[in-house]
């Protein structure tokens, strides 16, 4: 069984972070932490944007890019950059036996020219107008992963409200 991934290249935000670790317990995707971090795991702001998910997010974090390729030499990356030449809508993920890993850098900068020279093929866009340079790495994030999602049917993901909430039919019971 595959998993899917998302790759978080030097951090800078805890906010953008947090919201990050609640969309990857959403969608059952594993987070990458590539360091230096722009803040601590343990601060105030990850856990209010986590909104108390950060505990159940599964993440590993590695001192640098090269660590983190060496413990995953295998797997299908995708690289989300404002200067992709494909479309998310080009990408197929619909393979449930693959590891998939999306690639997202630090806010400021993004993904280093260098990484993304290695892979130019890999490289995807989310299209939008020309008055927007960026969308938040977070927001970026979850449209990606509920692209992937979408591609392999949702799997162990539910349609509706869990009955451990408020339930499927919480609006027809309430007045």
């Amino acid at each position: 069984m595959g998993t899917m991934n998302i790759v978080l290249y030097e951090p800078e935000i805890p906010q953008n972070t947090g919201n990050i670790m609640r969309t990857c317990v959403a969608t059952n995707t594993i987070l990458h932490l590539i360091e230096p971090l722009g803040f601590s795991l343990s601060e105030k702001e990850i856990k209010r944007s986590g909104a108390n998910y950060v505990k159940d997010t599964i993440y590993y974090c590695y001192p640098n890019w090269d660590d983190f390729m060496k413990k995953h030499p295998n797997g299908i990356f995708y690289f989300l950059t404002r200067y992709g030449q494909k479309s998310l809508y080009d990408v197929h993920v619909d393979n449930p036996n693959e590891d998939y890993y999306f690639v997202l850098g630090k806010e400021s900068t993004g993904i280093p020219v260098s990484i993304l020279k290695e892979h130019l093929d890999s490289c995807i866009r989310l299209p939008m107008t020309d008055k927007v340079r960026a969308l938040n790495v977070s927001n970026v994030a979850a449209i990606m992963m509920y692209e992937a999602m979408r591609q392999q049917g949702f799997p162990n993901m539910s349609f509706f409200e869990p009955e451990s909430m408020k339930g499927k039919d919480y609006l027809t019971k309430t007045s």
